[in-house]
């Protein structure tokens, strides 16, 4: 369960399938006999399968998360967007009660649903060339999987399982100082803009994107 207090919840459907298709790696959190498993991996989201869209790459053989995982029991995948450091000098009320704190801005969706598990090369071979040509776009010359010697890539798939996650609950959390005054807003803004930090900044436009 998500800790997501009213001022920062995500209910657009919309903007959390766009986050999560902008995403490009998720962590796997699954349940297996001896308690939480983990993984980060490479993905490819599907928002017209299912109700909610599928979410698929997959894991090393060697790694013991698709054996040990309960299927029986939801697993969640988490992205996180960018998140920055609030100082506390940044608030106007400062200045006025000195009654503040730091905290930190970000946000984050959780996918939450019905794990599968599949080993079929073909299928592998699909998702493997889709993943592929998803993150191999933006370049001048794309690698592509046909690029490397067949018998190659043959190996390559037989050391890997496939892993999709059908999205059945998304929860989106945006903590972006909702719960502080216009004021206290803009100042947080204001000093995150001026960063040097990529992160920092982008959390300022997703501040000045909220409605106050």
């Amino acid at each position: 369960m998500l800790y997501n207090p009213p001022a920062f919840r995500e209910t657009d459907l919309a903007a959390m399938q766009a986050q999560i298709a902008a995403s490009g790696l998720t962590t796997l959190i699954s349940v297996g006999a001896h308690g939480p498993i983990v993984s980060n991996l490479p993905i490819v989201f599907d928002p017209h399968a299912g109700p909610q869209g599928t979410i698929a790459g997959h894991l090393a053989r060697g790694n013991p998360q698709w054996r040990d995982s309960d299927l029986t029991k939801p697993a969640l995948a988490l992205f996180m967007g960018a998140d920055a450091y609030v100082s506390p000098g940044w608030y106007e009320t400062k200045k006025v009660h000195g009654k503040v704190v730091p905290t930190w801005n970000y946000s984050m969706i959780v996918a939450r649903g019905r794990l599968e598990i599949f080993e079929d090369a073909e299928m592998l071979r699909a998702q493997v060339e889709t993943l592929t040509q998803r993150f191999e776009a933006g370049f001048a010359e794309p690698w592509e999987v046909s690029d490397a010697p067949e018998d190659y890539i043959a190996r390559q798939i037989k050391g890997i399982v496939g892993i999709r996650l059908h999205i059945e609950t998304l929860e989106g959390k945006a903590k972006l100082s909702q719960n502080r005054s216009a004021a206290d807003q803009e100042g947080v803004a204001s000093a995150l803009s001026a960063s040097g930090r990529a992160g920092d900044r982008e959390v300022a436009k997703s501040m000045r994107k909220i409605k106050r």
